[in-house]
């Protein structure tokens, strides 16, 4: 028992120290990485994700840095009313996630 106790504490610990690895990026700072070039404008972002779902509109956006990757969050709202979750990555502009917001 001791050791299953120790072990769910370990991966508990694990869990929340990944959670402290991502930290979302203010406005000026993530201007700051646009100007510098360090990051794709949002502009451009924006248009990768509106090219996957066309007649979408842009609901929210959000930058942040997690284990050294800049990822760029954005909500989309298409026609019919359905939210969708997307994340790119910052620097190249990849596609890293996109799912239908349940």
């Amino acid at each position: 028992m001791k050791t299953l106790t120790a072990a769910f504490a370990a991966a508990l610990v694990s869990l929340t120290a990944n959670l402290a690895h991502a930290r979302d990026l203010g406005p000026d700072e993530a201007l700051r990485l646009r100007d510098a070039g360090t990051i794709q404008s949002f502009e451009t972002l924006n248009a990768t994700a509106l090219a996957l779902h066309p007649g979408s509109s842009v609901q929210e956006t959000e930058l942040e840095e997690a284990y050294g990757k800049y990822i760029y969050q954005i909500e989309l709202r298409d026609r019919q009313g359905i939210e969708w979750d997307l994340e790119l990555d910052a620097v190249s502009g990849q596609v890293l996630k996109d799912h239908q917001d349940t």
